[in-house]
């Protein structure tokens, strides 16, 4: 078994005995889109605990309340991604690479430091936090409230970089079902669980605080005590060693510093703007944006769901040297997520006024045009696909960096000039912006830096002009006429159908998933050739 074949989730990995054909760039990507379309389930069971908590948190707090607990989060998830230096992603690869060379001691060396990296630097922030907090609250976090809650939340920086790092191990030498109850059950189900207790008690916005640290801690204590036991039968805890010789520090970090740079982006193109907009604005704005912004993310979890899966088998290609099989598996892929994510984009956009106002209630109806913004933002994002993770599989670390520095100062720049003026829609739409460029110059970056992806074709390009043309005429039938929101959803779900209908030549369902030509209705709507309906399973 190899480090690629180490990464796929236990049932999905290919065979070693696959023949050449079976594992050829068109393979790779029905592969890809069939085991996505499987893993995209547990995410959506995740989406709804973690939807069901968003709601109940803000319709239970008063707005300041939730602006300075979203402004905490933030910090958060900013920190978190600091202190865990991309090494969840980096320390997974050389471990599988270890595992393959049969060098335990160098696998317990590379998790060692690690651990010892992520828990050392989410210690220093909370101390250093601690040792400075008069500072701070004079002159950063002047609001008493978030302060207060930031001092709480603070401790989950640490936890929560731990719970990413334990993900990827788990991957590593578990497989896919722990994730997945770890992931898509376990850990919203503990933030649902805290949310109940606070609305059940009564409690306040502080003990909702702690409660997410608890849930943080008993998340992180479930995956070690899987890991262990892992680990105990494998036999690799007798291997654990801190000697230099055994902790390949200089390769993993090395490597880790173009995957930081990537995911600071990520986390900031959200993180930022609240952060901003509790410094430079009020908390209620910072509810006006932080309340729909995971609505807006919606628009991602096609995009999440592929991306597990994506990495091994782009790298395969590359070990290759299929340029062409890369440019194959990255397009069908992309067209893929922008389809399957369309009815999302479209409901956020078309229907932005009609969701904030059943979700939030009222008082948060200025979040409407918010909500349309970041879904453009967020849709944009997902419909062009793993364009950076193609290039960190070429290993292009100065196109991802250089990248990402422009996007983030564009994305400052932006966020300073319109928050102070715009507020919630100001952070919207420098967010949106950041999606944009990031994307746009990174898609340009795997045209020249020799990946073998083209930068578009005529046949992608009429894709994304149909989804475009739909999403236009669904929010102008919407804004001219306002008709009743059920009608817009219907309107929404036959638009997803003729988007597959008019594109089946080119993404090809029918392929994807012969046994859904089992049915008479969809085999005429998905088949795109002939001989796709004669190809349909007995």
């Amino acid at each position: 078994m190899t480090d690629l074949d180490l990464a796929l989730p236990v049932g999905l990995r290919v065979p070693a005995s696959a023949s050449p054909q079976a594992t050829s760039a068109s393979g790779a990507t029905r592969t890809l889109i069939r085991g996505s379309s499987l893993l995209l389930l547990g995410r959506l069971i995740s989406i709804a605990i973690n939807f069901a908590v968003q709601v109940i948190t803000v319709r239970y707090l008063v707005k300041s309340d939730y602006g300075a607990f979203a402004y905490g989060m933030g910090i958060v998830s900013t920190g978190s991604t600091a202190v865990l230096l991309g090494l969840d992603k980096s320390a997974s690869r050389f471990i599988a690479m270890f595992q393959e060379r049969s060098e335990p001691r160098r696998v317990m060396g590379t998790i060692a430091l690690a651990v010892a990296t992520v828990w050392g630097l989410g210690l220093s922030l909370v101390v250093t936090l601690y040792g400075l907090r008069a500072v701070v609250a004079d002159r950063v976090v002047t609001d008493p409230m978030a302060m207060s809650l930031l001092l709480i939340l603070i401790a989950l920086v640490p936890v929560t970089a731990f719970d990413s790092l334990l993900q990827r191990l788990l991957a590593v030498f578990v497989g896919a079902r722990a994730i997945f109850f770890r992931r898509h059950l376990l850990g919203p189900g503990l933030k649902l669980a805290a949310v109940l207790v606070v609305v059940g008690t009564g409690g306040n916005v502080q003990l909702l605080a702690w409660g997410y640290l608890m849930g943080g801690l008993l998340g992180v204590t479930a995956y070690a005590v899987v890991l262990l036991r892992a680990w105990q039968r494998q036999g690799l805890l007798l291997h654990l060693t801190l000697r230099p010789a055994d902790v390949p520090a200089r390769a993993v970090l090395l490597y880790s510093l173009p995957l930081l740079s990537s995911e600071l982006v990520l986390v900031l193109r959200d993180s930022l703007s609240v952060i901003l907009l509790g410094h430079l604005q009020s908390s209620n704005e910072v509810a006006a944006f932080q309340a729909v912004l995971p609505v807006a993310k919606l628009n991602l979890i096609v995009m999440q769901s592929f991306s597990m899966l994506f990495l091994p088998l782009a790298s395969r290609l590359y070990a290759r040297g299929d340029r062409q099989g890369m440019n194959h598996l990255y397009w069908q892929t992309t067209l893929w997520i922008a389809l399957v994510s369309f009815p999302v984009f479209a409901a956020t956009v078309s229907l932005a006024q009609p969701l904030v106002h059943l979700l939030f209630g009222p008082q948060y109806a200025s979040s409407a045009q918010v909500l349309a913004v970041l879904g453009v933002g967020h849709f944009f994002h997902a419909s062009l696909g793993f364009n950076a993770m193609t290039l960190r599989v070429h290993d292009k670390a100065r196109y991802i960096m250089g990248i990402d520095a422009a996007a983030l100062v564009v994305g400052l720049t932006l966020n300073l000039l319109l928050i102070p003026r715009y507020g919630a829609l100001g952070a919207a739409v420098g967010t949106t912006g950041t999606f944009i460029l990031h994307n746009v110059l990174t898609n340009i970056g795997l045209s020249v830096a020799g990946t073998g992806v083209q930068l578009i074709h005529w046949r992608f390009l009429r894709v994304y002009g149909v989804i475009a043309a739909w999403a236009l005429g669904l929010f102008l039938l919407q804004w001219l006429m306002h008709p009743p929101v059920y009608l817009t959803a219907a309107l929404i779900a036959l638009t997803s159908l003729l988007l597959i209908r008019t594109t089946r030549h080119i993404v090809r369902p029918g392929e994807m998933f012969p046994e859904l030509l089992r049915i008479p209705l969809l085999r005429s709507l998905l088949a795109s050739r002939a001989h796709d309906r004669r190809s349909t399973p007995p």
